[in-house]
C-alpha cells in the first residue's frame, strides 16, 4: 500500500504523462487488460483516460484494473486514472517513509 507521500510523488511524475490507453463505449476488455499489465510491467507507472461513451463508472472501472492487473491507483481526476505497480526492475524508485 502507498503512502501519501509516495502518492504525491507518484501524481507528480504522471503530470508530464499523456494518457496511453483509452477506454470507449467497449468497456473493459481482455486485450485492453493485458495491455495496461503489460505497460505496467514495463513502466510501472499509466495513465488511462475514461471516454464519456463509456457506459461503466469510474469506480467500477477502477476496481476491475486494480483486481484484474494486481495494481494500485494513485489518483482518479474526472475521468482520468493513474495506476502504480512495482516491477523487479524498479524503475522509479519511491520516497521511504519513516514510521
Amino acid at each position: 500500500m502507498l503512502s501519501g507521500k509516495q502518492k504525491r510523488y507518484l501524481r507528480a511524475l504522471a503530470n508530464d504523462l499523456n494518457s496511453t490507453f483509452q477506454i470507449g463505449k467497449e468497456g473493459l476488455s481482455d486485450n485492453l487488460l493485458s495491455g495496461i499489465s503489460d505497460y505496467l510491467k514495463a513502466n510501472e507507472l499509466v495513465k488511462v483516460s475514461v471516454l464519456k461513451s463509456c457506459d461503466t463508472s469510474i469506480n467500477e472501472i477502477e476496481i476491475d484494473v486494480c483486481s484484474a492487473c494486481k495494481c494500485e491507483l494513485v489518483q482518479c481526476i474526472g475521468r482520468t486514472l493513474i495506476f502504480y505497480r512495482r516491477s523487479k526492475e524498479h524503475k522509479i524508485v519511491l520516497p521511504w517513509v519513516s514510521k
